[in-house]
């Protein structure tokens, strides 16, 4: 889609840490506290299910104050709407965002089913921004694809806006509307030797990575399990993905030690990239390839290694090691 609605793309980072994305009712002052002190990347305050829908119209304002008047440093701040098949969903984003927009970072849409959602959330933001003399497009949309209408959409919905940050997976509702057998969210269904969520990971990742998005996993409700919780977050982040929920504090940890890199590989992509600068360098002969100990390096290798290093430096990591030229 060519014609993208937003006005201005300003410049905006849409590549923030999302390792660990809490959710938080938004109808809660106590856990909208409470989620200040913790360590995750990413707290989106909730106005969808978690908060009962007598609740919704109080917990607009709640976060709006939360946002306001609350410590958020060094967290992505996000409130999760209502869908746009209710009729909560524009005074969800009308009230937050005039009340809060210079300290929100995305609106996370859920249950999108094609770009057409995107693009008139988008048309929101834009007409508020400028009414109120906000910076217009700084504001990103987070996507959330939970039904099967939504991931053969996944790639138009990908594309639909500049403002687009993260494709999200859903799992709760996507089980339901694909009839999975099984009623723990995140987990395999019984019956079925493989990784049943392989494909519907994959859809999502390629569609993120297609339009330069990041792709998050979506929850893990056995909230005490968190070896559980590694395990599941793991197959995520083995294929690519850059973050999963976390629905309880003891969830954090897990999620930025799984969707970190470790400290050996963080240092060997930080040397992959020393070395391939120096070896193309007039200083190191200017040869495309070079070797690094006993392996090969060239540019797909850097493309690699700059993965993995803007992980770990975005994680905060330092290097354990360092590049020493060969001699001569």
């Amino acid at each position: 889609m060519s014609a993208h609605p937003s006005a201005a793309t300003p410049s905006v980072d849409r590549l923030r840490p999302r390792r660990s994305c809490l959710a938080v009712p938004g109808s809660n002052p106590r856990f909208l506290e409470k989620a200040q002190g913790l360590a995750a990347d990413q707290v989106f305050l909730d106005l969808e299910d978690a908060c009962a829908p007598l609740a919704k119209e109080g917990a607009r304002h709640t976060i709006v104050d939360a946002l306001n008047n609350g410590d958020w440093t060094g967290k992505t701040r996000v409130v999760r709407v209502n869908d746009w098949t209710t009729h909560w969903t524009y005074r969800d984003v009308i009230t937050v965002v005039e009340g809060a927009g210079p300290n929100l970072d995305c609106v996370m849409l859920p249950k999108v089913q094609d770009a057409q959602q995107v693009i008139a959330l988008d048309l929101l933001l834009t007409q508020i921004e400028k009414t109120m003399g906000f910076e217009v497009g700084r504001i990103g949309i987070e996507a959330q694809i939970e039904n099967a209408r939504g991931l053969v959409n996944v790639d138009e919905i990908a594309a639909a806006s500049p403002r687009l940050e993260t494709i999200i997976f859903g799992p709760a509702d996507f089980m339901a509307s694909i009839n999975m057998k099984s009623l723990v969210v995140g987990e395999q269904p019984p019956g079925y030797p493989a990784d049943a969520y392989h494909y519907i990971l994959m859809r999502i990742l390629m569609a993120a990575r297609a339009n330069d998005l990041q792709a998050i996993d979506g929850p893990y409700l056995q909230i005490r399990n968190v070896d559980g919780y590694r395990e599941v977050a793991g197959r995520a982040a083995a294929l690519g993905f850059d973050g999963k929920w976390v629905l309880h504090p003891g969830q954090v940890e897990a999620a930025n030690e799984v969707f970190s890199p470790s400290q050996e590989d963080y240092d060997h992509a930080e040397l992959i990239l020393d070395a391939y600068e120096w070896c193309t360098s007039e200083a190191g002969g200017k040869k495309g390839s070079a070797m690094l100990g006993d392996e090969m390096i060239d540019e797909a290798s850097r493309k690699m290694a700059l993965v993995i290093a803007g992980k770990g430096r975005a994680a905060g990591m330092t290097r354990t090691s360092k590049f020493e030229p060969p001699a001569a």
